[in-house]
């Protein structure tokens, strides 16, 4: 005998409830106790929440939580064709300049790829010492036959975060200029940046072949562009209004104040957005390995699945120090931007 059964009889719903009712179905506890005379005891504290799976204990007409589930499984499945005729020819260029930027880190030679960043680390930190602890940590990763992984993993990082970048400032531009377009906007970060990593992979491995490299390029992207909208929005949004007036006073157009006014008092917090942007791509590259992503990621899922402790640490350690890496180049950059600011 089922909790609710009292308030489907006092309702008179007793003859609708038990028309779908059959016999085949599980015995719960509480009936078997009630066969053999046995009454549970019920109290303040075993009174259940009246759930979905409860109500149908008392009432077989109402549906279960399963029901649900499997409702909106099947109208995903009923519209995913729809969709992927839809996204397959917007998202394909993802899957080439994936495809030909990893291709082209790892056919590089390591002799000219390593001048390469210290060179593009050197303009952008001015700082000799940052070049050398990231020239020696890609020496380490190379010398534990970490470097063609490293390298996977950096190619993907930087054509994710670069659409990123490209993606989101015009987007946090817009939301600046406009409040209502931002009350539109908020709801879906909030949604984007309090979903958990593992949720974007479900309706992607659905919609895309699990050996496509635009599966895992769109759950980083929608995972690491939140930080860049925000904060360009923000740093925007913060621009004094004196300053507003003055540009307004010396007659300059709306382009010419976003230009040469807005964006380069911008700039740290745009910065700031990207050096997160960076940071979250790297970390979701590694969660994406589940779904066919190269680089340390995959190291790291094979010592998981192997239980290979050795292998997970070391390609968790390089995952670590890529991350310092990124993180102490934007950072610099952004030191750079602000002493600029200053002077």
């Amino acid at each position: 005998m089922a909790y609710y059964d009292f308030a489907f009889d006092k309702l008179g719903l007793r003859d609708w409830c038990d028309a779908d009712k059959t016999s085949d179905g599980p015995v719960s506890m509480a009936d078997l106790l009630a066969q053999t005379g046995v009454e549970q005891e019920q109290s303040a504290f075993t009174i259940p929440f009246p759930s979905l799976d409860e109500l149908h204990d008392a009432c077989a007409a109402v549906g279960q939580s399963r029901d649900v589930t499997k409702g909106v499984e099947n109208g995903f499945l009923a519209i995913k064709d729809v969709l992927r005729y839809v996204l397959d020819p917007l998202t394909q260029p993802l899957s080439w300049i994936l495809e030909s930027s990893i291709s082209t880190f790892e056919s590089t030679p390591w002799w000219l790829m390593l001048p390469i960043l210290a060179v593009i680390v050197f303009l952008t930190s001015r700082s000799v010492r940052l070049v050398g602890f990231v020239m020696l940590s890609l020496m380490f990763l190379a010398f534990v036959d970490h470097y063609d992984h490293s390298m996977q993993t950096l190619a993907i990082i930087f054509v994710c975060a670069t659409l990123c970048v490209l993606l989101g400032v015009p987007i946090g531009i817009a939301m600046s200029r406009s409040d209502r377009l931002q009350r539109m906007i908020i709801p879906v970060l909030d949604m984007l940046q309090t979903l958990p990593p593992f949720v974007y992979l479900i309706p992607l491995i659905f919609l895309f072949s699990i050996t496509e490299p635009k599966l895992y390029g769109i759950a980083i992207i929608l995972y690491a562009i939140v930080p860049v909208i925000r904060l360009t929005n923000l740093g925007i949004r913060l621009v004094d209004a004196d300053v507003i007036e003055a540009a307004n006073s010396f007659g300059m157009t709306n382009k010419q104040k976003l230009f040469g006014v807005q964006i380069p008092l911008a700039l740290p917090n745009i910065m700031a957005g990207v050096n997160q942007t960076i940071m979250m791509s790297l970390a979701m590259v590694v969660i994406a390995s589940l779904v066919s992503a190269p680089g340390l990621g995959v190291l790291v899922l094979r010592g998981i699945r192997n239980l290979e402790l050795g292998v997970g640490l070391v390609a968790g350690f390089g995952v670590v120090l890529l991350a310092i890496i990124l993180d102490r180049v934007t950072k610099a950059a952004l030191d750079r931007v602000n002493a600029a600011q200053r002077h």
